[in-house]
């Protein structure tokens, strides 16, 4: 019963700050281009931000394991708190500069590198104490909620900035970060011996050949997602009909969401987690090219939802890889570096989505963003086949190749 009520705490606490995080992606650029003219400035947050994560891997080796009970984490929200409330506060008094901008990023890009994988890794210690491959229903939920909040979100911080709420709806998120770490002190501690060297990323990858593969299909996956979400709201402009498209897209890849999350662990059980990472990227990629050539509301709403499946199945599989092959400080270093691998592929497609959509144009951006990604899923997929068969020649020496 302790560790059904922890888990609902990290739940309900991730899922409110993440709500909380759509909303602060509407408001932010709005108040730091009212306040400092600049639309250059607008994207200092989010890149300073994404720095400390980017960089993770050297520097919070040994920080991420520090992030081992809920108390640990409600210290790191206090942090992200601070850093979400110096924005909104600099805009009160009149003081809001760039300076004041990149140091806000850089605190918040170092708490989401720990809090992240750290909430991630307690809430897997907590299905683990609960039940049998109950980690990864949690971590699918997870997802599942950061989903939902991710398509309705951006839709009650519109109708907010239309009330003229703009500066409260970045108070709104630093109070739920830190009502989410309030939360989290419920949590007990999973101790890591003290004596003990923190694993690297690579070192914990060494064993685990099949994680490493998931991460490859992940991360194309997150490097052309943003020929959906940029792709999008251009066809709609090019076509005036701004935020139809991108609307009718994301609105579909959220019933899809809700749906996989239904479904994952059914799912997960009868199919090899590898190779359903690989058929759900792939698949991915063929929704991605079928929005390219039929471009249309309703058939990308459509597409969208089977994209939506698709992904939470593979990442549901990434995550019963990881959870069912590790525990305390290799399964904080493995979700550390799935954070990495997501925020980079992310960070890169966003940097050159722009160039690309204006050069070869936004529906063959889409078929050609979809074709690269069903082709790194297959040749993954043919890849894990080719290893099952020697490994399968290699146990059984008498049968014929």
């Amino acid at each position: 019963m302790r560790a059904r009520t922890e888990a609902l705490a990290l739940l309900a606490g991730g899922g409110v700050a993440d709500l909380a995080l759509r909303f602060t992606q509407v408001a932010l650029p709005l108040v730091i281009l009212h306040e400092t003219g600049s639309v250059a400035a607008t994207g200092l947050v989010g890149g300073a931000a994404g720095v400390p994560v980017l960089l993770s891997p050297w520097w919070a080796r040994r920080a991420r394991q520090w992030v081992d009970s809920g108390t640990r984490l409600a210290v790191i929200a206090v942090v992200q708190a601070v850093a979400l409330a110096m924005v909104p506060a600099a805009a009160a008094l009149d003081l809001l500069t760039p300076g004041i901008l990149i140091v806000s990023g850089l605190l918040l890009g170092c708490g989401e590198a720990l809090a992240g994988p750290g909430r991630s890794a307690l809430l897997a210690d907590t299905g683990d104490r609960w039940a049998k491959d109950r980690a990864v229903v949690l971590l699918t939920w997870q997802d599942g909620l950061r989903r939902i909040g991710m398509t309705v979100g951006p839709v009650i911080a519109a109708f907010a900035v239309s009330a003229g709420v703009t500066n409260g709806l970045l108070w709104t998120e630093a109070a739920a970060v830190l009502g989410s770490g309030l939360l989290a002190c419920t949590v007990k501690a999973e101790r890591t011996p003290a004596t003990s060297e923190p694993p690297s990323i690579r070192t914990s990858l060494k064993s685990r050949r099949d994680v490493l593969y998931g991460w490859i299909t992940r991360g194309t996956g997150c490097v052309t997602w943003f020929a959906f979400t940029l792709g999008l709201s251009v066809i709609g402009a090019e076509r005036d009909q701004p935020g139809v498209y991108l609307a009718a897209g994301m609105t579909g890849y959220g019933v899809g969401s809700v749906i996989g999350t239904a479904i994952s662990l059914a799912v997960v059980r009868r199919i090899r987690p590898v190779r359903l990472a690989a058929f759900a990227w792939m698949w991915m990629g063929l929704c991605w090219i079928g929005m390219g050539l039929w471009s249309t509301p309703p058939v990308i709403a459509v597409l969208g939802a089977l994209a939506g499946v698709a992904v939470v199945l593979g990442i549901a599989a990434i995550s019963i890889l990881i959870t069912r092959s590790s525990a305390g400080a290799e399964r904080r270093t493995l979700l550390s570096g799935q954070t990495v691998v997501v925020n980079a592929g992310s960070s890169a497609g966003l940097l050159i989505g722009g160039p690309i959509i204006a050069v070869a144009g936004a529906e063959s951006t889409l078929v050609g963003a979809g074709l690269l990604t069903a082709i790194v899923a297959t040749a993954v997929l043919v890849r894990c086949q080719t290893a099952e068969h020697v490994g399968d020649r290699d146990h059984h020496p008498g049968r014929a190749a």
